[in-house]
């Protein structure tokens, strides 16, 4: 029959979990699995080796993947003695030894930053050394009429422009002066002109929150070989011993760049911008030079607005070559020969992300800094054109979050993060167990930040009352992340962008307001991925994601203006001529450089391409061009990634929110999927049980219908698979019954060790609304028990819980619950069983006592099992 539903009983089915792809880097043999990282904060190498071991067994036990080692400090207010214990040193090593030795042992990865903190530094350099960060110094005079002026020793150009009007230049009037006797004379016409002089020095910028060695480090220049080749040479010179050569290989997972936080008083520099500029561009830049000034990232003064834009994007795309060039691809070839991956945050300045992203091994994101998804869907695209598998998110870094971040919270953020496109989190962050001067609970790298502040979250680990149930939050993680990494991504609609720069928050209005809402997906292209080889139509869809339509409009960072890269716009052409359905959205009849024009009439002549007005013409133009999404429902906040592994269709379904800042709630509506196989049936993967269960479902020809319901940030992992399993319907038998009365013990963690608390409850309020338990933070256990003549089936929904909980009926621990949804699944006997309610929480509530100077100022938490817990039983 074309169409039929299928329904059925059963009981679930425990069945593997598809297998993830081979990641390049992993070690064969070692036990790699997709799980998530932590983010491993170290006081320099003030460290016990002994310690560092026991550190990477509990990430290992806890059923994590990795750890990647930094050396932050931000909360130490005392001398770390980066004489001895810096980074690099012989101490530092001996820790890193031991870290991968013991890494090694429980078949999980180690990861290693660039440098000591970020951005990428090494010690031993000098401002003025060719390896270290530059920029370019200027000054202004004014004048009228004529001037005569001393040019001081370093100074490489000089020139003078006339001021239009405040900050804006005549571009005929600049004039680069040649001094004579170490001075300058000019006679000028009428009118208020300017005299710039131009010099470039060594910026002197150290990484974040030093020092961390002795003699400090300097951040290198991104731009020049000589900056990468100072990297390599400290690493040779400070870390690559014989055994850690070895271990790499052996345990070493990514060497780790953090992103582009590059700062100047002046203007970001590289001594060879300028002849750099003259060979790529074909233009002299120093006519340019007084519009692309750019002081603490300000520009000062403008030409006509077409004239500064292109001059300032010219000198961006030739930063973001020779970044590539000289920074990315050295260091990602040094990576591969120590047998790591480069992984990097390719962002932070105006730079061509989506080539960076297409260049490296694993590119991250960060959930902090990431304004909306799109953020992340613009590296993921990247990722997917170039065939990597991997696009990973520094996660649940949240302002003020120390000690009072919730898994509920990161769970609801990374819910929504990787339905924008990520597969990896490395989560901020596991703290070394202690530091100098640090107080209970122990060293946190933020906390207190920077002397005063309660600082970014977290510092994981068993200090942290939640820890107790981290096992059932990291397999979430490893089934999650590990269908996100299985075969290829598709999505519909491909979005050219002219600029490939991420972390600005500008994304695809329609596709956010109203296309993902009704089920499209998407992704960006741009000149560097288009060029690709694998950037290619067959079947009228494009590249691996298999883009059903490519929609040009003008370039969004600058007002819609209509240009784009001839190199691009052939290969537009190209794409249109295969048959890939193009929608251009504006009149291109400005279109510019001049060159342009003829290529965008020979786009707009093709039989696939429609024009519309504005981009509320996309979904009639679609409908035109026959272009259908793969996934419909009606109008709601869910979201949907879409993978494929040979016939076998996976999908991610989130109740996501584009931004942090969002409101969503609930979802409960049908859902219409696409299928690769019109004879596979789908399947739910419990990413909190690993059990498979079959579903209801609905199939027309090459699509299925099923039933989502979702709390907000919540989601759902669907395989469809050729072997059938059994559908387990519940049929409730009586309402809800709610329960009240509970005693409750509790666990006080406290500096000095823990206290027990017990009490009686006939209704579920928060610790804080207890006087006993105010400012208590700990584990605390609820008791009931239910009294069934015949026993039998039931759902526990336990509501409202703050932090994390698991349940145990009758002494027997159950599966891991969602914490998002917490409802356990009750087998009950005749007569009396005990069901226990374990909750941990976070520790602010008792550090508001312990550490007033810094945590004084937030408000309590409200901990516990709130509820309403309510017991239903079913057949």
């Amino acid at each position: 029959m074309r169409r039929r539903t299928i329904l059925g009983l059963g009981a679930a089915a425990a069945l593997p979990w598809p297998a993830v792809p081979a990641v390049a880097g992993t070690k064969a043999g070692a036990g790699i699995t997709a799980g998530a990282k932590f983010r491993w904060w170290w006081p320099h190498g003030l460290v016990d080796p002994a310690e560092i071991a026991r550190e990477i067994d509990q990430i290992a036990d806890a059923g994590f993947a990795g750890a990647e080692i930094q050396d932050v400090h931000h909360s130490v207010r005392v001398d770390l003695d980066a004489v001895g214990h810096g980074w690099g040193t012989a101490p530092w090593r001996e820790a890193v030894e031991a870290a991968l030795r013991q890494a090694e042992r429980r078949g999980i990865t180690v990861d290693l930053a660039v440098g000591p903190s970020w951005p990428a530094a090494v010690p031993g350099i000098t401002p003025d050394d060719p390896a270290a960060a530059k920029e370019l110094v200027h000054t202004v005079t004014p004048f009228t009429g004529g001037i005569t002026a001393a040019v001081a020793p370093g100074v490489f150009a000089v020139q003078i422009a006339r001021l239009v009007s405040a900050g804006v230049l005549d571009p005929t009037s600049v004039r680069t002066l040649i001094p004579v006797d170490g001075q300058v004379e000019v006679t000028v016409a009428d009118g208020e002109w300017l005299l710039f002089t131009y010099r470039i020095q060594g910026s002197g910028q150290e990484p974040e929150g030093g020092p961390h060695t002795d003699p400090d480090a300097l951040v290198v220049d991104h731009f020049s070989a000589a900056g990468t080749a100072a990297i390599v040479d400290a690493w040779n010179r400070l870390i690559l011993t014989g055994p850690i050569r070895r271990l790499l290989r052996q345990a070493g997972g990514d060497l780790f760049e953090d992103s582009l936080e590059l700062e100047s008083d002046h203007t970001i520099w590289t001594p060879d911008l300028v002849a750099a500029f003259g060979r790529r561009t074909g233009t002299d830049l120093l006519p340019l030079l007084p519009v692309v000034i750019a002081p603490k990232g300000k520009y000062l003064y403008a030409f006509d607005s077409d004239t500064t834009n292109h001059a300032r994007d010219a000198v961006s795309q030739v930063l973001s070559d020779l970044y590539h060039e000289h920074h990315l691809l050295p260091l990602r070839d040094f990576a591969h020969s120590l047998g790591l991956r480069l992984r990097a945050q390719p962002y932070g300045l105006t730079t061509d992300a989506i080539r960076s992203a297409t260049l490296l091994d694993v590119a991250e994101g960060e959930s902090l800094g990431f304004k909306n998804l799109d953020d992340f869907r613009v590296l993921a695209s990247a990722r997917d054109m170039a065939g990597t598998t991997v696009l990973s998110c520094e996660a649940a870094a949240y302002a003020n979050g120390a000690y009072s971040t919730t898994w509920n919270k990161v769970l609801q953020t990374m819910g929504s993060v990787f339905a924008g496109g990520v597969n990896q989190a490395v989560l901020h962050g596991f703290a070394y167990r202690d530091a100098p001067g640090a107080e209970w609970p122990g060293f946190a790298a933020f906390s207190p930040y920077n002397g005063t502040g309660i600082g970014y979250a977290e510092a994981w680990g068993p200090r942290q009352p939640t820890w107790r149930h981290i096992r059932g939050i990291a397999d979430w993680f490893a089934r999650t992340q590990g269908l996100l990494q299985t075969g290829t991504a598709r999505a519909d609609l491909a979005f050219f962008r002219q600029k490939g720069w991420t972390a600005t928050g500008i994304g695809a209005p329609w596709a956010t307001n109203d296309g993902i809402p009704v089920g499209w997906t998407h992704g960006f292209v741009d000149e560097a991925s288009l060029a690709l080889p694998a950037a290619t139509v067959r079947g009228g869809r494009l590249g691996p994601p298999r883009y059903r339509a490519l929609i040009l409009d003008g370039d969004v960072f600058r007002s819609k203006d209509h240009t784009l890269g001839v190199r691009a716009a052939r290969r537009l052409v190209e794409f249109a001529r295969s048959g890939l359905p193009t929608i251009v959205v504006g009149d291109w009849s400005d279109a510019h450089p001049v060159d342009l024009k003829p290529l965008v009439a020979e786009l707009l002549a093709q039989p696939a391409v429609r024009v519309v007005a504005d981009q509320g013409g996309i979904p009639a133009a679609l409908e035109a061009l026959g272009v259908h999404r793969a996934v419909e429902y009606e109008r709601s906040s869910l979201m949907t990634v879409h993978r494929v592994d040979g016939d076998t269709d996976l999908y991610y379904l989130a109740n996501a929110r584009h931004a942090e800042n969002r409101v969503i709630t609930a979802i409960d509506q049908d859902v219409w999927l696409a299928t690769t196989s019109r004879t596979t049936v789908p399947v739910l993967l419990d990413a909190w049980t690993g059990e498979r269960r079959g579903i209801p479902f609905t199939r027309d020809g090459d699509r299925v219908r099923i039933r989502v319901a979702l709390q907000p940030g919540q989601s759902r992992l669907i395989v469809f698979q050729r072997a059938r399993i059994p559908v387990r319907i519940r049929t409730f038998t009586d309402p809800p019954m709610e329960l009240t009365d509970w005693d409750l013990s509790v666990e006080d963690w406290r500096p000095d060790g823990a206290t027990a608390h017990h009490l009686t409850l006939t209704g579920l309020v928060p610790w804080s609304a207890l006087p006993e338990l105010a400012d208590v933070s700990g584990v605390g256990t609820y008791r009931t028990t239910i009294d069934t003549a015949t026993g039998g089936r039931a759902l526990l929904s336990l509501g409202k819980v703050v932090d994390t909980c698991r349940v145990r009926l009758n002494g027997r621990l159950l599966p891991p619950v969602d914490v998002l949804e917490p409802v356990a699944d009750l087998a009950l006997h005749p007569g009396r069983n005990t069901v226990e309610v374990e909750v941990a929480t976070t520790l602010l509530n008792r550090l508001r006592i312990t550490g007033p100077s810094v945590f004084g100022i937030a408000a309590r938490q409200g901990y516990g099992l709130l509820g309403p817990v309510t017991l239903r039983w079913y057949r």
